[in-house]
């Protein structure tokens, strides 16, 4: 069955990095552009990056702009979230997620098809 297990969130202080991985399985991986969102309590969930199926494409929200960086490697099915200069406002569950079949570069939650469990990233100030 399809699974994308993310790992790597944690406690942080401002400033610090932080690197997340999701590790994905049960379907073609390089089919899909994917994505990382995330949701702070009493928050809706919001858009964080986005890279397309061969990398070579990637969005971002415009506050991780430069300090956060979306990779992939289509051989190993993992996609990955390089987090620097982390702020407290960062602080979230961070989920990947693979978009519909098809889709470029889709910013909205609503576009997604599969979803992992979410990671834990905390940022102390």
């Amino acid at each position: 069955q399809v699974q994308l297990v993310e790992s790597g969130g944690g406690l942080v202080q401002a400033g610090g990095s932080l690197r997340l991985s999701c590790a994905a399985s049960g379907f073609t991986f390089s089919m899909y552009a994917m994505g990382w969102f995330r949701q702070a309590p009493g928050k809706e969930r919001e858009f964080v990056a986005v890279i397309s199926r061969s990398g070579g494409s990637t969005s971002y929200q415009d506050s991780v702009k430069g300090r956060f960086t979306i990779s992939r490697d289509n051989a190993k099915n993992t996609v990955d979230l390089q987090m620097n200069n982390l702020k407290p406002e960062d602080t979230a569950v961070y989920y990947c997620a693979a978009a519909l079949l098809g889709l470029g570069l889709p910013t909205g939650a609503g576009s997604y098809r599969f979803w992992g469990q979410g990671t834990q990233v905390t940022v102390s100030s």
